[in-house]
């Protein structure tokens, strides 16, 4: 029984770990393209903010996973959950019709 807990705690903290890293880099996508699409240098908000995400997120899942496959299932496991909620949780803004698309 004493060797099963650490394995589990361990997987349950990489599953919450890849769900930080998840929160982080699909919120900050999201609000990337919030702010890139009301600036006049939107091209820079894009690659700057993929850059800083993807180091982010490939150092986090390199210290997190640590070499382990189990690991890694349950930090992509936990990046994925949180890609789910970022997208549940959001904003929608209503795009209207142009009025010349009025039947």
């Amino acid at each position: 029984m004493n060797d099963v807990s650490p394995t589990i705690l361990m997987l349950l903290l990489a599953l919450l770990g890849g769900g930080i890293l998840g929160a982080v880099f699909f919120g900050g996508l999201w609000w990337t393209v919030h702010k890139g699409l009301q600036s006049s240098r939107a091209g820079t908000w894009f690659v700057t903010s993929a850059v800083l995400r993807f180091a982010l997120v490939l150092s986090g899942f390199y210290l997190i996973t640590y070499g382990q496959w189990p690991r890694l299932i349950a930090c992509l496991s936990g990046f994925i959950v949180a890609r789910f909620l970022v997208i549940w949780l959001s904003p929608r803004h209503v795009v209207a019709k142009e009025p010349n698309d009025a039947p």
